[in-house]
C-alpha cells in the first residue's frame, strides 16, 4: 500500500510534509545498507512534483542512471520494503521494472534517459495516446557531457514528439545567465503569460514581409542569447527555466504548462545536492564522496566501515603516480570516476598528465590512440561495466591501429549492491574477440605492480583486470610478467587449478579444503595463453578446474578449450566455476556468490 496515498489530491503544504518524511527515510536507510545519496536528496521535490501531477502506471517515468529515483521507490508503494534497499534479495538501487510496474526502465548507466524518451514518445504517437500519455525524463548536469545526450535531443527536437526533459542542475550551469535581466527573464520563462507572448512572437516574425524576416530572425537571437537554453532551443526543443528544484509549487506549476504545450519540453531546475542533509550539502563537504557512500553515523557523517587488507584501486593509485614520477611519457584517462578508479593522485599531481573527461567512456578510449601515437604511455582507466561504452571505439580507433594503449579495468567481477547494471563479468569475453588485443590480470597486491609495469612498456593494445576492494590472494610472489607466460604457484599431482586475475585466490582457498592435493597455476595471461606450460600439464593432469569472476561463455574456460581443441587434446574433463549466463542480482558479494555455489566451502564439496 502507497504510504502517502495519491499525491495529485495533496495541497502544497502536505507534499512538502512528504518530501520531508521521504528524505529522512533515504538518509536512514542509506546510512545502513549504503548506497547513493547526495543525488537522491537533491532530487526528490522533483519527484514529488512529478508525481502530484503525473500518474506514474500511465506516463513513463525515465530516470537517467536512476540512482537518483530512492524517492520515486518511497511514493510508489516500497516504503516498507525501503530498508532492504541494495540488500540480496531486497530492493535495488535502481529502477527495476520487475520491482514495481511504476518503474518504466532499467537503468544503471548514464545518458540513456531521453533516447528512452524519444523511443516512448514515438511508441505513444504510433498508438494515438498523446492526449493521455507524455514520458517523463529526469537526467542530472553530469549526464549530460555524453553524446547520446545530443543525438536524442537532435532527434527528439526534429519530430516534436511531446516529451518532458528536467534537467536537474545540482552543480554546474549547462549556460551562465547573463545579468539581472536574464534572471528575471528566467524566473518568468514557465508562466502561461511568457509561453503565449513567444508563440504570438513567432507567429508574428513568420508573417513579415520578406526584407524584414532576417533582421527580425537576428533580433529573435540576440534576445535568446540573454538566457541559458540557447543549447536547447537550437535543438529544437522548448526551455523553461533555470526554476528552482525545491520549490514544489513552482515545480508543480511549471510541469503543468509543460504538459498542456504538446512538444518536447525541457524543464531546466536549479537543485543542491545533499539537500536536507546539511554534512552532504555543505559548501567544504566532498561532493564526490556523498555521491555513494557506505555504512554511515547519520549524527557526523563518518564513515562506519572497518579497515580491511588495501584495494588494488590504491595499488593501482600509488604504482601510477611514481611510474609517472619516473616517466613523463606516462599520461591516463578516466570517465568521471578520477577516486573511484584511483586516478585523483596522478591528476592533482599532473594535471597536464591526467585527465578526467566526464563521462564519455567514448572520447576517453580514443582520445587516448594519438597519444600513443605521439610516443606517450595512456593508461585508460575505467569500471569494466563502463568500458563497454567504448566497444567500437577499442576496436576502430586503438586495436585497428594497434596503438599501444593500457586499458585499466576496474571493479572486474562481481561489485555487490550495484548488481545486474555494475557486475563487471564480461571483459574477458568482448577482448578477447579483438584483433591485436593482450589480456591479462594480477592476483595479488604484489603481482599488480608488475602487471602495470608490464603494461607500462608493452607496446601494443593491451588490458588488465583487478576486482573491487581487496585481491584474495595475499601472494608476495613478484615474478615479473612475461608476454603469454603463466605463474606455477604450487606443484601438486593429479588434478589443476587454473585461477585468473582474483580467482588465483579463490583457487588457493578451495586447495585447503579439498581431500587431493592440486597443482595450481596462476594463468597471467588468457590471450595469448602460456601454450607450451599447458599442453605439458596436459600429460599428467587430466582433470582441470577452472577459477575465474568471468563469465563462462567466451571466457577463460572456453579459451582453454579453443586451445585443447587446437592441439587435438581430447582427454581433459575440464570444469569451469565461471559465472553461468545470466544477469547477477545485487547484494553483499558473498551473499551472491552463494546464491551462485561459488563460496570455497561449496566448491571444495563439489568437487570431493
Amino acid at each position: 500500500m502507497n504510504k502517502f496515498g495519491d499525491l495529485k489530491t495533496k495541497s502544497i503544504e502536505e507534499l512538502e510534509v512528504v518530501a520531508t518524511e521521504v528524505r529522512e527515510k533515504i538518509l536512514s536507510t542509506v546510512s545502513k545498507n549504503g548506497g547513493h545519496l547526495s543525488s537522491t536528496l537533491g532530487a526528490t521535490d522533483i519527484i514529488v512534483a512529478m508525481h502530484a501531477v503525473f500518474d506514474a502506471k500511465e506516463n513513463p517515468f525515465i530516470f537517467d542512471v536512476s540512482h537518483q529515483a530512492y524517492a520515486h521507490k518511497l511514493v510508489t508503494n516500497r516504503w516498507d520494503s525501503f530498508d532492504t534497499l541494495r540488500q540480496f534479495g531486497g530492493l535495488s538501487g535502481y529502477t527495476k521494472p520487475k520491482e514495481s510496474e511504476c518503474d518504466y526502465y532499467m537503468a544503471g548507466h548514464s545518458s540513456t534517459s531521453i533516447s528512452l524518451a524519444t523511443g516512448a514518445a514515438k511508441a505513444i504517437a504510433l498508438k494515438g495516446e498523446e492526449e493521455t500519455r507524455v514520458p517523463l525524463a529526469v537526467i542530472g548536469d553530469g549526464s549530460m557531457s555524453a553524446g547520446m545526450v545530443y543525438e536524442a535531443m537532435n532527434e527528439l527536437g526534429d519530430r516534436k514528439y511531446p516529451a518532458i526533459i528536467i534537467l536537474n542542475d545540482n552543480e554546474m550551469s549547462i549556460a551562465s545567465p547573463i545579468g539581472a535581466l536574464s534572471r528575471i527573464l528566467s524566473q518568468k520563462m514557465a508562466s502561461p503569460f511568457y509561453q503565449k507572448i513567444k508563440s504570438k512572437t513567432k507567429e508574428m516574425l513568420e508573417s513579415l514581409p520578406e526584407g524584414a524576416t532576417y533582421l527580425a530572425k537576428r533580433f529573435e537571437e540576440s534576445f535568446h542569447l540573454i538566457t541559458p537554453g540557447i543549447l536547447f532551443e537550437e535543438l529544437g526543443l522548448e526551455y523553461i527555466g533555470p526554476i528552482d528544484g525545491h520549490n514544489i509549487e513552482s515545480l508543480i506549476e511549471t510541469l503543468k504548462i509543460a504538459k498542456s504545450m504538446n512538444k518536447p519540453v525541457i524543464i531546466h531546475t536549479q537543485t543542491t545536492k545533499g539537500k536536507g542533509y546539511e554534512v552532504a550539502e555543505g559548501a567544504g563537504s566532498d561532493k564526490e564522496h556523498w555521491h555513494g557512500v557506505g555504512v554511515f553515523d547519520v549524527e557526523t557523517g563518518v564513515s562506519k566501515k572497518k579497515a580491511g587488507a588495501k584495494a588494488s584501486t590504491a595499488i593501482f593509485s600509488e604504482t601510477l603516480v611514481e611510474m609517472a614520477d619516473e616517466d613523463e611519457k606516462v599520461v591516463g584517462v578516466t570517465a568521471a570516476m578520477p577516486s573511484g578508479t584511483g586516478m585523483s593522485a596522478a591528476m592533482a599531481k599532473y594535471p597536464e598528465r591526467f585527465w578526467d573527461v566526464a563521462i564519455a567512456e567514448q572520447h576517453a578510449v580514443t582520445s587516448m590512440g594519438p597519444l600513443a601515437k605521439e610516443g606517450f604511455k595512456p593508461f585508460c582507466t575505467l569500471y569494466s561495466t563502463f568500458l563497454q561504452r567504448g566497444y567500437d571505439q577499442l576496436i576502430h580507433d586503438i586495436c585497428l591501429m594497434n596503438l599501444g594503449v593500457a586499458f585499466a579495468i576496474d571493479r572486474a567481477g562481481i561489485v555487490g549492491e550495484d548488481g545486474e547494471t555494475h557486475q563487471g563479468v564480461f571483459d574477458v569475453s568482448y577482448l578477447r574477440a579483438i584483433p591485436n588485443m593482450t589480456i591479462f590480470a594480477p592476483s595479488s597486491n604484489a603481482s599488480m605492480k608488475e602487471a602495470m609495469l608490464f603494461a607500462k612498456e608493452f607496446p601494443t593494445p593491451c588490458a588488465f583486470r583487478y576486482p573491487r576492494g581487496a585481491f584474495s590472494s595475499e601472494s608476495e610472489d613478484i615474478t615479473p610478467f612475461e608476454l603469454g607466460k603463466s605463474n606455477k604457484i604450487k606443484e601438486g599431482e593429479e588434478i589443476l587449478f587454473i585461477g585468473y586475475g582474483n580467482g588465483v585466490g579463490r583457487a588457493e582457498q578451495v586447495a585447503e579444503l579439498i581431500e587431493t592435493n592440486p597443482t595450481i597455476l596462476d594463468l597471467r595471461f588468457v590471450k595469448p595463453l602460456d601454450k607450451e606450460v599447458l599442453v605439458e600439464l596436459a600429460k599428467t593432469h587430466k582433470k582441470w578446474y577452472v577459477f575465474s569472476d568471468t563469465v563462462q561463455m567466451g571466457g577463460v574456460g572456453s579459451a582453454l578449450l579453443e586451445l585443447l581443441s587446437k592441439e587435438k587434446i581430447q582427454d581433459i574433463e575440464l570444469v569451469t566455476f565461471e559465472y553461468e549466463d545470466n544477469f547477477i542480482t545485487h547484494g553483499n558479494t558473498k551473499l551472491v556468490e552463494e546464491s551462485l555455489g561459488l563460496l570455497p566451502e561449496q566448491l571444495a564439496k563439489q568437487i570431493n
